[in-house]
């Protein structure tokens, strides 16, 4: 990915744990690399086709001047997502921000934070046999969509399956969609469960009904292992009523565990 950097481009912003910090204000450098892909900008001398860094440098510069924090852990982490949301073809930026004035009680020359943030995909299924089993997937679609840091790039076809595990129960409807995301895996996997918890999700029985279930497929090509969070999904290649969905969206997405693409797992799965 190309690289454009702003090297300590000079604020003057109110952030700091001391009142004194929030009201007077003192002096910040900002420094950012933005992440995008600038080959067709270089090609046809298009501006359009790039970031403008004059841009990027007032809208960081316009956020951390009209907003107050107490730590600058907080500043930048929220300036990564208003960049990360407002500026077109930004896929990932490094921010530095830097106090020089530091109200330490010692001689130093600066603090301060360097984060990294970045867009991510995820591959999320879907799956309803209680109620108004559209309804609530087309719930799940737009709570995603509406979700701050969240963009939903693509939805398969609802398609009704037959009960998984315990099969004396209604069938099932299915789906799957592609997300664009700024969270982390496990805030990713809060999100999906508050929503199930709006649809009134009860976890009582291992594979039996429920209103809505919501599952984190791929993140990326991450290979994750927790107690709590197994990523790629665990059971996906066993699983018809994922790879279906799934297939119809990214068929040749290749699992980073099995090495075969999901057209590949569904075809082993109906053989």
């Amino acid at each position: 990915m190309d690289k454009i950097h702003i090297k300590n481009l000079e604020l003057f912003c109110k952030h700091g744990v001391f009142p004194e910090e929030n009201k007077l204000g003192q002096k910040f450098l900002l420094s950012m690399t933005l992440y995008t892909d600038t080959r067709e900008a270089g090609i046809t001398d298009d501006l359009t086709k790039s970031i403008h860094y004059g841009d990027v440098s007032q809208l960081a510069k316009t956020f951390l001047e009209t907003h107050t924090y107490k730590l600058i852990e907080t500043a930048a982490e929220q300036l990564a997502m208003e960049l990360l949301t407002k500026v077109d073809r930004l896929d990932r930026v490094d921010i530095e921000l830097k106090k020089p004035w530091a109200p330490v009680g010692l001689p130093l020359e600066t603090v301060s934070v360097e984060i990294s943030r970045s867009w991510h995909t995820a591959w999320i299924a879907l799956g309803s046999n209680m109620g108004d089993k559209k309804a609530y997937l087309d719930m799940a679609v737009e709570e995603l969509g509406n979700a701050p840091g969240c963009e939903v790039v693509q939805v398969s076809d609802y398609i009704a399956t037959a009960p998984y595990g315990v099969t004396d129960q209604d069938e099932f409807l299915n789906g799957a969609l592609v997300l664009r995301t700024l969270y982390t895996p496990e805030e990713l996997l809060r999100k999906l469960h508050a929503i199930e918890a709006q649809a009134d999700r009860v976890r009582m029985l291992r594979w039996g009904p429920r209103t809505l279930d919501l599952d984190i497929l791929f993140y990326d090509d991450l290979v994750l292992d927790t107690p709590k969070l197994h990523i790629p999904h665990i059971d996906m290649q066993r699983r018809s009523f994922v790879l279906v969905p799934l297939a119809q969206l990214s068929p040749y997405k290749r699992h980073p565990v099995l090495n075969k693409t999901v057209e590949e797992l569904k075809g082993e799965l109906h053989d």
